[in-house]
């Protein structure tokens, strides 16, 4: 049975009884509490002491009570502060280990939630649409599905060279940025296109690959969006297999919808006309985020893992 502390009132009742003189071992029959309970109050009660002084007593010693907040030295959070401005997360700062932190990562999390540091850029939360929502966009029928991608390349989870493609889209839907993410190295590729027509995103498309070796990339998979509605070219050039998710699906394509959302929170926000930049400037913010260890590539960085398959002399035109 668990044990529970005297309350303000049982204390009173404690010093009534004992004024009429009741011994501590009645005073507790009464109350169904422990006697030696009782007799604790009492030796307060003889020294002077009110029901109501032993109360405020109880109340600024339980304040005492409790693990001690933590404090990390100077040093490290620093370091944490650091990390966090390049877009590293709590998780990535304890599990890469490159420095010790002096707490768990768990710990660290709630250090954040207190606002012991800035939760700004920490990965999003919640859901961007409600459950039961329907797609309305997307409807025009493809022949190639996702469906088709199981039986083609049966082992594309573990193989590498399978992307998932899409656009994010800038200011007043004027502008577009080519989205392309390596399914086993998670390593994002940012391509800009002229606009976002389907021609352009097709002449985009054929001069990125100019530079990427033949058959380095197996399959994409792209949604249904109109901007790739030349995709047959695309295919037939490059020698590449490409899909298309079902409407309104985006977890078939969970990998590139996350690397979206990860590019708009570190410098491709809504707000922002793509036209007004370079390329340069595209790839620099993937860049950014390729170089953020991942705990699913066992805290290792996107582009560590792409250069496993890719030589250095040609990581440059690709990335």
């Amino acid at each position: 049975m668990s044990y529970t502390h005297l309350t303000k009132t049982e204390l009173i009742f404690i010093e009534e009884y004992f004024a009429i003189n009741l011994s501590g071992r009645e005073i507790a029959k009464k109350l169904k509490r422990g006697h030696e309970a009782v007799y604790r109050v009492i030796r307060k009660l003889k020294t002077g002491k009110t029901a109501i002084d032993i109360y405020l007593e109880y109340k600024e010693n339980k304040q005492k009570c409790g693990r001690k907040p933590i404090q990390l030295p100077q040093g490290e959070v620093d370091y944490i502060n650091e990390k966090v401005s390049e877009g590293w997360t709590p998780d990535v700062i304890i599990g890469r280990q490159e420095k010790r932190i002096s707490c768990s990562m768990k710990t660290l999390y709630r250090l954040f939630e207190k606002g012991t540091f800035s939760q700004e850029k920490l990965p999003m939360k919640g859901k961007r649409k409600p459950n039961g929502h329907q797609e309305k966009r997307g409807k025009q029928a493809f022949k190639r599905t996702i469906k088709d991608r199981a039986q083609e390349h049966p082992d594309y989870e573990n193989e590498f060279g399978h992307l998932e493609g899409d656009t994010i889209v800038g200011s007043h839907h004027k502008s577009a940025v080519i989205t392309l993410v390596e399914r086993l190295s998670k390593c994002i590729i940012t391509i800009k296109p002229a606009s976002r027509k389907a021609s352009d995103i097709e002449k985009s498309l054929n001069n990125w690959f100019q530079g990427v070796p033949k058959n380095l990339f197996k399959s994409i998979i792209f949604d249904c969006g109109k901007e790739f509605s030349n995709w047959k070219n695309i295919s037939n050039q490059q020698d590449i297999d490409i899909y298309f998710a079902d409407p309104g699906t985006p977890s078939q394509r969970a990998l590139n919808e996350n690397s979206n959302g990860l590019l708009r929170k570190t410098g491709l926000p809504k707000e922002m006309d793509f036209n007004s930049v370079t390329q340069e400037y595209i790839s620099s913010v993937s860049s950014r985020r390729n170089n953020i260890p991942r705990k699913s590539l066992n805290y290792r960085t996107p582009l560590e893992c792409f250069l496993d398959h890719v030589d250095n002399d040609i990581l440059s035109r690709l990335i």
